[in-house]
């Protein structure tokens, strides 16, 4: 089961960078958008580091608000939920 959520992760988080990569080229060129909805659902979905990631090296998103405050907010419930599941499955 482990494994299955490592895969996840990894998955989510690359989809996370990816997007933010994507939308800041569709920015440049004037073309349609990703919508935000999308890119904090994918943070959401455990792609918030690689959403962070995304966000910095694009610097995409950076002077909003919303991103700069809830994409490490995110990853900060993450990252607590993450230690909380190895906790419980290792019974430390």
């Amino acid at each position: 089961m482990l494994w299955i959520g490592c895969v996840w992760l990894i998955a989510a988080n690359m989809a996370g960078f990816l997007l933010f990569g994507y939308d800041k080229r569709c920015a440049v060129r004037h073309k349609w958008r990703v919508p935000e909805k999308t890119l904090f659902l994918a943070a959401l979905l455990g792609g918030s580091v690689g959403s962070y990631a995304g966000m910095h090296l694009f610097r995409h998103k950076t002077r909003h608000w919303k991103f700069r405050a809830g994409i490490p907010f995110l990853m900060l419930l993450q990252c607590a939920l993450v230690l909380w599941i190895l906790r419980v499955d290792l019974n430390i």
